[in-house]
């Protein structure tokens, strides 16, 4: 079983390094879209506003993503394919550029791109909170848990998480259609998320050892009263090590949010992009050097 790991894990580095290097694959469509559009034909399909329909989508959208791992069978091109840490800063750095402009409408415009809250009403450090939250959040759902599945369970694995957090990206936010339909995606995604984010807010503290105290105090003090059991682990643990005071009120639609401070620091103002930006390039450093060192032992 350690050989194994030690196997997979090596490949899931390589995977993870591609991306670095050369971003997302130019595929087109890229096979996380196509896998989208593909749950939204089952979801027209099956759809009724009942958990056990939901049950039903989750199960076939997770058998067709552990199904393509196992057709890929490659654990390097399988991560690569379900990580985005180079598109994920990209797009924080772009909104990061549009503020910087004095261009606030062109950072609403842009951050869809990274968030699902309402962007039309946000200032300036409102959305560099959006984008910070969201480069902290998506840390854990485009890098470390894509490749720790991939280290865990090779190509299926790896494709099997991202089929699980695509659907929970589709059909498990809170509405009135998806509060039963969605629950089994959105209580999967808990699931898989559980320990790469635990994982992650460890890698924070690892890569910005200064404030590895004020992490793990965030973690363990104010990632409780965040209503994601994994999004509040690593948002806190991203506030700590930047110094900042994350949480506030969120508008989703008609839907109005509350969430918990995280961390006891400033505001985020639009230079903590770039730094948020930097956290996260640095964890995926150190991720990979983790991978590699289970390779080291087989």
């Amino acid at each position: 079983m350690r050989s194994v790991v030690s196997k997979h894990a090596g490949a899931a580095a390589l995977g993870v390094m591609a991306d670095l290097v050369w971003g997302e694959p130019p595929l087109r469509p890229h096979p996380v879209s196509a896998f989208g559009a593909v749950m939204t034909r089952v979801e027209q399909a099956i759809y009724r506003p009942r958990r056990a329909a939901g049950v039903l989508h989750a199960a076939v959208g997770v058998a067709l993503g552990t199904a393509a791992g196992a057709v890929v069978r490659s654990t390097a091109l399988a991560t690569y394919i379900s990580v985005a840490q180079r598109a994920l800063r990209e797009a924080g750095l772009q909104v990061a550029e549009a503020l910087e402009g004095d261009d606030l409408a062109g950072a609403r415009r842009l951050l869809p791109a990274l968030v699902g809250r309402e962007a039309r009403h946000l200032d300036r450090t409102e959305v560099a909170r959006a984008v910070v939250e969201s480069l902290a959040e998506n840390t854990v759902d485009a890098v470390v848990a894509p490749a720790l599945w991939g280290a865990l369970c090779g190509a299926p694995g790896a494709l099997g998480y991202r089929a699980v957090n695509t659907l929970d990206s589709c059909v498990g936010h809170r509405s009135e259609r998806y509060v039963d339909y969605g629950w089994a995606s959105a209580r999967l995604d808990d699931v898989a998320n559980f320990v790469p984010a635990r994982l992650t807010a460890a890698l924070v503290a690892a890569v910005r050892p200064r404030a590895a105290v004020a992490v793990w105090r965030a973690v363990r003090h104010d990632a409780p009263a965040h209503p994601s059991p994994n999004a509040g682990v690593v948002e806190a643990a991203f506030a700590a090590a930047l110094g900042l005071r994350l949480g506030g009120v969120n508008t989703y639609g008609t839907r109005t949010e509350l969430r918990p401070q995280l961390g006891r620091g400033r505001s985020p103002e639009v230079a903590d992009i770039a730094a948020a930006s930097l956290l996260c390039r640095d964890v995926t450093g150190a991720l990979v050097a983790l991978l590699l060192t289970l390779a080291a032992l087989a």
